[in-house]
C-alpha cells in the first residue's frame, strides 16, 4: 500500500525529485552584467540571478550562488562544488561531451568591440598582428584561438570579462571579443565605453559558438535536469520570465 501511494504522489507532483533538492548550487561569474554582477553593496544581482531565484522558489528550494571564475565552472561542477552553472554558458558539442545542459534559458549571438574608427572587422585578415581580449574558457576564446590566432593575432586571456575591457580601455588590447548583449549593456552603454563601439557583423559558427545558452549540469543528474525545465516551462507560461526579461533587456532575449 506504501508503495502504491509513493507512486500516485510521484505521478501527480511535477517537482517531485529523485534527490531532495532543497538547496541549488548556482555556480556564476560576477564579471558578466547585465546576466551577473556585484550591486554596490556586494550583492549578487542580474537576468541569471533573478532567474535562478524564480526557479528555486517553483521548486521550493533554496538558491545558493557560488562565485567562480568562467573556466573553472565545468570542473567545479564534475568536482561536486557547485550543482548547476547559471552563467550565460552557449550550449555547444565540445560542451556536451562533458557536461549536460537544460533547456534554453537565453541567446544571444557573438560580437567584436574596439575604438570607434579603428575600420577592425573580426577576420583573420583584418586582426593580423593585433591583440585580442576574450575571457578564459568562453566559446569567443575558442573561436579566436581556432581562426584568428593561427593568422598571426594575439589571443590574450583573462580570468574575467572586467579584466578584458581594463586592457581594451587601456589600449593594452586593440579589440574584445564577447557575448553582444553583455558587451552591449555591460560596457558600450556605460561612461567607460566612450569611443568605443561594435565592429563587423555577429559571428555565426554553431559548432564552436552554438545556438543558446542553457543551465550546465552533471551528467546523470537528470532529476535536477527534469524539474529546472519543467519549472522554466511554468515561467515562461505565467509571464515571469517575461517579467524578469523586461528588467534587463528592451528585446526578447530568448530568442524565439
Amino acid at each position: 500500500m506504501l508503495a502504491v501511494l509513493f507512486a500516485l504522489l510521484v505521478a501527480a507532483s511535477p517537482y517531485v525529485l529523485a534527490k531532495d533538492w532543497k538547496v541549488i548550487r548556482f555556480g556564476v561569474d560576477p564579471s558578466y552584467p547585465p546576466f551577473e554582477s556585484k550591486a554596490a553593496d556586494g550583492s549578487l544581482v542580474g537576468f541569471d540571478i533573478d532567474l535562478g531565484n524564480a526557479l528555486c522558489a517553483k521548486l521550493n528550494a533554496k538558491c545558493v550562488w557560488v562565485e567562480n571564475d568562467f573556466d573553472g565552472m565545468i570542473p567545479a561542477l564534475q568536482a561536486r562544488k557547485i550543482d548547476a552553472v547559471l552563467s550565460d554558458m552557449s550550449v555547444t558539442e565540445k560542451r556536451r561531451q562533458q557536461i549536460d545542459f537544460t533547456d534554453r534559458t537565453s541567446f544571444s549571438p557573438t560580437r567584436m568591440v574596439a575604438k570607434a574608427g579603428s575600420n577592425l572587422q573580426p577576420t583573420a585578415d583584418s586582426l593580423r598582428g593585433k591583440n585580442i581580449g576574450v575571457e578564459q574558457g568562453t566559446i569567443q576564446e575558442t573561436y579566436a584561438k581556432t581562426y584568428f590566432e593561427p593568422k598571426g593575432a594575439n589571443v590574450v586571456s583573462y580570468q574575467n570579462q572586467d579584466q578584458v575591457y581594463a586592457d581594451l580601455k587601456s589600449g593594452r588590447l586593440d579589440a574584445s571579443l564577447q557575448d553582444e548583449v553583455q558587451a552591449n549593456f555591460g560596457f558600450l552603454k556605460t561612461p567607460e565605453a566612450k569611443g568605443f563601439e561594435f565592429c563587423g557583423p555577429e559571428l555565426n559558427d554553431t559548432k564552436i559558438l552554438g545556438s543558446a545558452a542553457a543551465i550546465g549540469l552533471r551528467k546523470g543528474d537528470s532529476d535536477l535536469k527534469n524539474a529546472l525545465n519543467k519549472a522554466l516551462a511554468e515561467l515562461l507560461k505565467d509571464g515571469t520570465y517575461r517579467t524578469i526579461a523586461k528588467k534587463y533587456f528592451d528585446f526578447n532575449i530568448y530568442g524565439d
